[in-house]
């Protein structure tokens, strides 16, 4: 019987709910076809990168902004890291698949990385959540393919290495999407890509060596490993130490004010627990590439003795590079994005605000294990194809797994269209880098010496 014949009365509620998800799936194709993902007309976006990054400075700490555009300016790479809003402009002014699930927002290579569930199994998934919120779901796809591209071209990865990268990354997200059309809801919220599933991805030799690499950083990147790197004994109490100026002391109270509003949001079984710690100490931290100028402390707990500490980085957050948030706390809007993005989030997650701006709080290197360009581009395909899993997961826990499906199709031509922009997107990037070098040159920015 064909499908123009079937009695859609006649046919079970979830079978009906199904067929009219896979209709709206190829109804976003009119609104967005998949052939225009991959067009990128240089002539139609004239907009001027720097004016959108130096929009942003607004909310920034001022004195930090040289450090911020040093970092920015260093490679092509680190402009992208740097550049999510540059990115949002660009996607905002195409025709999207209004497919919507909780975007990442900054889903490029290096926001992926190792984690420690509640349970202290290490989970591989999504890190960085500072600009999320719903959005079409290609947003999210677009920033991780083209971020494939523009690492490659940093670390001297070959073109087709880049582009079979790029095309194993969009398969799996294909192929794991398709699985999730028929997955139980619960199956999908529970679904968690477990340390050995990570590996699985890697072959032998890469799969010994990265498993020796995880270990080595699981041991040392916890709050026990943190409190012999960060501390000392100075004039007799225990003190975070200082690098200026990417940590340093500020006797303004400012963080201690926010650890305290902090701590009265918190459900009361994390405030029982948080109440066994004691605040030793704190310091202002610059972070990131695209963070340096948002007011980040670092600050020193300890429980029963100084072999129990514990690490919370307080980070300001601003409006997402995407639009207007329902939540009227950016630091809520952050937490709630990632509670429904991440399988495991840390316990210790909350949000406050003071002093006119918006924070967010979170665990400190909890067994926090994030790769570098260097270390990812000889194994570029095989990490970018762990990505598109978890990307994956993301959009189905999220967002519509059948109507996405239906949109992207069983053949090709998602996977092209994408791949085509990837490399356009990277050819524009460098054309933007060039812009902001430019402007660091010419004084009409300002950096800071040996950045």
């Amino acid at each position: 019987m064909s499908s123009a014949t079937v009695d859609e009365a006649a046919l079970p509620v979830w079978a009906r709910d199904r067929r009219l998800r896979q209709a709206e799936g190829r109804a976003a194709r009119e609104r967005a076809p998949r052939r225009d993902l991959g067009r990128w007309d240089t002539v139609d976006h004239t907009r001027d990168a720097v004016a959108i990054l130096l929009a942003q400075n607004a909310i920034r700490a001022e004195e930090l902004l040289p450090i911020r555009n040093g970092r920015m300016a260093a490679t092509p790479w680190t402009f992208y890291r740097g550049a999510a809003a540059v990115m949002a402009a660009d996607l905002g002014s195409r025709p999207h698949s209004g497919l919507t699930v909780q975007l990442c927002g900054d889903a490029h290579l290096l926001n992926f990385g190792l984690w420690a569930t509640p349970e202290r199994n290490l989970s591989f998934d999504l890190r960085d959540f500072d600009e999320t919120l719903p959005g079409p779901f290609e947003w999210d796809v677009a920033r991780l393919v083209a971020s494939i591209v523009v690492l490659a071209r940093t670390y001297g990865v070959r073109a087709d290495r880049a582009e079979a990268a790029v095309a194993a990354c969009l398969r799996t997200y294909r192929e794991r999407m398709t699985g999730y059309t028929t997955a139980r809801w619960l199956d999908i919220w529970y679904d968690l890509i477990a340390v050995d599933q990570f590996l699985g991805v890697f072959t032998d030799p890469d799969k010994i060596s990265a498993a020796a690499y995880i270990e080595r950083k699981a041991r040392k990147r916890t709050h026990s490993g943190a409190f012999r790197k960060f501390t000392e004994y100075r004039d007799g109490h225990l003190r975070i130490t200082e690098d200026p100026p990417i940590r340093q002391h500020r006797a303004d109270g400012l963080a201690e004010e926010l650890f305290a509003a902090y701590h009265d949001s918190l459900p009361d079984e994390r405030r029982h627990l948080l109440d066994r710690f004691t605040l030793i100490d704190t310091v202002r931290q610059v972070v990131g590439v695209g963070s340096v100028g948002m007011r980040v402390h670092l600050a020193l707990l300890v429980g029963r003795d100084r072999n129990d500490p514990l690490f919370l980085q307080i980070k300001q957050a601003g409006p997402s590079v995407y639009g207007p948030s329902r939540y009227d706390n950016h630091g809520r809007r952050v937490v709630e994005g990632k509670r429904l993005v991440q399988s495991a989030t840390d316990i210790f997650v909350g949000w406050t605000a003071g002093r006119g701006h918006d924070y967010y709080v979170r665990q400190f290197r909890d067994m926090k294990i994030i790769a570098d360009g260097e270390l990812i581009s000889p194994r570029l395909g095989q990490f970018a194809t762990a990505c598109g899993k978890v990307l994956a997961r993301s959009h189905a826990r999220t967002g519509d797994p059948v109507a996405i499906a239906a949109y992207i199709g069983k053949g090709r031509a998602f996977d092209e269209a994408m791949g085509a922009f990837a490399i356009a997107y990277a050819d524009q990037t460098e054309r933007d880098h060039r812009q902001l070098v430019d402007a660091l040159a010419s004084g009409q920015l300002p950096c800071a010496p040996g950045w």
